[in-house]
């Protein structure tokens, strides 16, 4: 379908900020820019308390910004990895996405400062996010969580995040993941798909900013063979957590992302896929602007709920 009209007005309204791409920036200017982000995302839920705190990890101490719901609990938990190419993102640019997701899925939700590039290569993120899951299973009874009833979500690099956690953690055995949900997830380094050549010049995220990306992450090309940043190069999905992926129809990760829910459903996981028709990258910062970011929250708590309606 067309381009959706919110789509089109934030395109536009990019335009007229003017500057330069994030590509043609160093990693401090374009996390600065980023920063900018935080006008397009609206009042945040309401939630009964917000807690910022740090947690040990293999690297060093991980930020993480804990939001606990009203209710009782104990509360099912979702830890959640923010987007932004590995390279920018923050705890405060997906603030008001991790206060709906908690409110609207019942569960407490931590959400991970983890390591940046280029300062910190990749394995240094995958390592921040699995010790903070592992933490939050450890930890769930302090936090009023329960830590049989546990999920991970993100967007884009934090999507990727999330999909590698899920194997990790199927590889190791130390949490049991039960749901991951990802929003316009990153699953493999490789810029040659239908979606990229449709949609990597003229729609926000483009080619040239995933290929910065990805250079600024990866210690070298080599290591984008290694599943652990490319999910979509697992050589066994099998007993994965069931998951919710959403794309976006101008997006260059469409295809990626569609290509693993593909992946895992012929590994016998459970998925329920979602395109966004009209829709590009990044909504789920940009709920004020974009309904298609509460759509996508709401759909992902309507399954975390039922996800993680019962103890194991």
């Amino acid at each position: 379908m067309p381009l959706h009209p919110q789509a089109e007005a934030f395109l536009q309204k990019i335009q007229e900020m003017g500057g330069p791409p994030l590509n043609e920036m160093s990693p401090a200017e374009a996390r600065q820019a980023a920063a900018a982000f935080a006008d397009f995302a609206g009042p945040p839920d309401p939630v009964a308390s917000i807690a910022n705190q740090t947690i040990p990890g293999l690297l060093g101490d991980i930020p993480v910004r804990i939001y606990t719901p009203h209710g009782e609990g104990p509360f099912p938990i979702v830890v959640y990895f923010h987007g932004g190419g590995w390279v920018i993102g923050s705890l405060d640019a997906v603030d008001v996405p991790c206060t709906m997701l908690a409110n609207r899925s019942r569960s407490l939700v931590v959400s991970v400062d983890y390591r940046l590039a280029p300062e910190h290569k990749f394995p240094a993120a995958v390592l921040d996010c699995y010790a903070a899951t592992e933490w939050a299973a450890t930890h769930a009874a302090e936090l009023n969580g329960d830590s049989t009833r546990l999920a991970v979500a993100g967007d884009s690099a934090g999507g990727n995040l999330a999909a590698v956690v899920c194997a990790l953690a199927r590889e190791i055995g130390s949490v049991r993941i039960a749901f991951q949900a990802l929003f316009y997830p990153v699953t493999n380094f490789d810029f040659t798909t239908r979606s990229y050549q449709e949609c990597g010049a003229d729609y926000f995220l483009t080619t040239d900013m995933m290929q910065w990306f990805w250079k600024l992450y990866l210690r070298s090309e080599s290591d984008g063979s290694d599943w652990r940043a490319s999910p979509l190069r697992l050589p066994n999905v099998r007993e994965l957590p069931p998951a919710f992926i959403v794309t976006a129809e101008y997006d260059p990760l469409r295809d990626e992302g569609e290509q693993y829910a593909l992946r895992l459903r012929e590994g016998g996981v459970p998925v329920v896929l979602k395109r966004l028709a009209g829709q590009i990258h990044g909504f789920i910062w940009m709920p004020g602007v974009m309904d298609a970011g509460k759509e996508a929250v709401d759909d992902a708590a309507a399954l975390l709920r039922v996800a993680l309606a019962h103890s194991s």
